[in-house]
């Protein structure tokens, strides 16, 4: 069995299209090979130096956007505004938040915005059960801007420190989605000219090169000030990451990787950078190093 392989054009070539093909993106896949072309062309390499090799150009890109959600002390309450299209875990999200924050021991309250789908109020109402946090909702179909302004009220009457404000995610009618966002964000600074305070994207990272274009799409709604990234455990398409922070220079704040509440984890560049080669491009670590090349050189 081969265990070496020297790193000639063939072997990068063959490594840029894996890069590419797990979602790290085109631009990410050329400065990994030039930076693997300058140090390494020519030398045997291991399945193991390959992995670690990866990990720190990975981490490399993520570190500057590996960034802490911290609602900001001063305001009473933070109000987060939080977007993704439907089905991306943006509900499930919004209650894990308001579970890690109230264990924390800070005071929250949460709007159920998503007026039109029943099964998001009553998810979001479950949460709220769970961590007793109360929650502002409405009758199916409600004003979603009307509930956004009651729950700021409330929530600045009472002191509270966070305010979580689930929102429509139709993305089919783009048109009435920004009007919606739209006018939640006017009716609000009626009562705060400041809210939001932060605008928090939910992205699935299963959905691959999609996540690009929602980002794209929802930038263009409102300002995003950074995004949570869903839906990471056992995904083959995490290098989503890589590629949304190479493009869009965005915080990202938390990533998804269960269904429990804690699987709702700050953002680390290390971990996941070490999480990822060793697993969908880890495989192709090892797959580089065992492909035929006239360059292998036998174990000892």
């Amino acid at each position: 069995m081969f265990t070496h392989r020297k790193l000639d054009d063939a072997a990068l070539e063959e490594l840029e299209d894996e890069l590419i093909a797990a979602d790290l993106g085109p631009v990410v896949a050329e400065r990994v090979i030039e930076s693997f072309r300058s140090s390494r062309f020519g030398k045997d390499v291991t399945s193991d130096e390959i992995r670690d090799a990866l990990a720190e150009e990975i981490a490399r890109v993520l570190e500057p956007v590996a960034i802490p959600f911290e609602p900001d002390p001063k305001k009473k309450p933070h109000v987060v505004l939080v977007v993704g299209v439907n089905g991306v875990g943006k509900t499930t999200t919004i209650g894990k938040m308001a579970r890690h924050y109230s264990e924390e021991g800070k005071s929250v309250m949460l709007v159920a915005g998503d007026t039109f789908r029943a099964a998001a109020v009553e998810q979001l109402q479950v949460w709220g059960q769970r961590s007793d946090v109360p929650v502002i909702a409405g009758k199916h179909g409600a004003d979603a801007a009307g509930l956004a302004y009651d729950g700021i009220k409330r929530a600045t009457e009472e002191g509270k420190d966070l305010l979580f404000i689930d929102t429509a995610g139709r993305l089919h009618n783009k048109g009435a989605l920004m009007e919606e966002l739209a006018k939640i964000i006017r009716v609000m600074q009626k009562f705060d000219p400041t809210a939001p305070h932060s605008v928090l994207l939910v992205l699935d990272a299963t959905t691959g090169q999609n996540a690009i274009e929602q980002v794209r799409v929802f930038r263009e709604l409102v300002n995003v000030t950074g995004l949570i990234v869903t839906k990471l455990d056992g995904s083959a398409r995490g290098g989503i990451v890589v590629a949304l922070a190479e493009q869009f220079k965005l915080p990202v704040h938390m990533v998804g990787v269960g269904e429990q509440a804690e699987d709702l984890r700050p953002f680390s560049a290390q971990d996941y950078a070490r999480g990822l080669v060793g697993g969908a491009t880890g495989d192709l670590a090892s797959r580089l190093v065992e492909s035929p090349s006239e360059e292998e050189t036998p174990e000892d």
